[in-house]
């Protein structure tokens, strides 16, 4: 039977200032997962499960680095090594906790789920572009009752805008006149649009007039299994567009389980922080996400009826290679790492 997930990989477990202090439970990959910070500031994580009646370890008490299971009492460092039985001196045998290889970048929390001796923290995907002027992102978490695959088919397709995003993002017919190109650069995948000579899009309000004519991009980056860096920008129109007005968004879907995903969302802002714009923005992208995309990509899921997504025989209309490709290359990492 194939494995659901690939697990030599690093996937994003939460953002920052989600991790601190207070032991959060998340459910990744089907597993339950224990993320909190030690004393040092550093993250972990740890199987959210009691080797000995499975009671969940979030719901017990913090000593230190140290977590105390609230059923009987078994108490766990941050390694997972059972270090106190209320009971006895002698630590029953097996009574351990596995724990994740963790990486912290760009105010995002990463966790590796496979074999430890292969994580290597300089596979991290870059989200650098996020993080403006040492601000941290707006961000945000959707739940979606879907295959994340589903999500990266909608991400790496941004031909809906016309369609999905009418109260939000849409194109005012954009898209249509203009480029696709889908570019593979070995196992990162670049799905792009140009869209020369258009009215000023919706982010550079404020900063252009709306009736300037500019060329407009959207530009999105995909690592596996669905990491993506989206760049919005727009530059008077001939103009260089490293003097346009770009904003940089973090799109990265991590299962839940093989139906359902965490979408962890960002984007950066035209200036510094503030109090009302971040809530103006704040709502246009929970709008577009919650009440427009979310609701698509669950109906289409759910449609399949459980069907394997290429046993339903998906049409092909050129603009949307960037999931099937992306789909290809999970497909492939996945039988490389079986055979290893």
């Amino acid at each position: 039977m194939e494995q659901p997930f690939l697990e030599n990989i690093w996937y994003m477990a939460a953002w920052s200032h989600e991790v601190g202090e207070t032991m959060l439970h998340r459910r990744l990959l089907g597993e339950p997962v224990l993320l909190m910070r030690k004393t040092d500031g550093a993250a972990i994580a740890m199987i959210d499960r009691c080797p000995h009646r499975f009671a969940p370890l979030s719901q017990g008490e913090r000593d230190g680095d140290c977590v105390t299971c609230p059923y009987h009492g078994l108490t766990f460092d941050s390694s997972g090594q059972c270090v106190r039985n209320p009971f006895s001196e002698t630590i029953p045998t097996g009574a351990g906790v596995k724990t994740f290889p963790v990486a912290e970048r760009n105010r995002i929390v990463w966790f590796w789920p496979g074999d430890p001796e292969l994580a290597d923290e300089s596979a991290v995907p870059d989200f650098s572009a996020i993080v403006v002027d040492g601000h941290a992102p707006i961000t945000g978490v959707m739940p979606m009752d879907a295959n994340y695959e589903y999500g990266t088919d909608n991400l790496m397709d941004l031909s809906h805008i016309e369609f999905v995003h009418k109260g939000t993002f849409a194109g005012r017919g954009v898209i249509f006149a203009g480029e696709h190109e889908l570019k593979v650069e070995g196992e990162q995948l670049h799905s792009n649009w140009w869209m020369p000579d258009i009215p000023a899009p919706a982010h550079t309000f404020g900063i252009y007039a709306p009736d300037m004519i500019t060329d407009h991009w959207l530009d999105m980056r995909w690592n596996a299994p669905a990491s993506m860096y989206l760049q919005v920008g727009a530059c008077p129109a001939g103009g260089e567009r490293d003097d346009g007005v770009i904003a940089h968004q973090a799109h990265i879907l991590t299962p839940e389980t093989e139906h359902s995903t965490h979408y962890f969302w960002a984007t950066t802002r035209q200036g510094p922080p503030s109090e009302e714009g971040d809530a103006m923005i704040a709502g246009l992208m929970g709008q577009a996400f919650g009440d427009e995309d979310k609701p698509i990509i669950e109906a289409a899921f759910a449609n399949t009826e459980g069907a394997d997504f290429w046993d339903r025989k998906p049409v092909s209309l050129g603009i949307d290679q960037g999931g099937t490709r992306a789909r290809r290359i999970i497909e492939k990492l996945k039988k490389d790492e079986a055979a290893q």
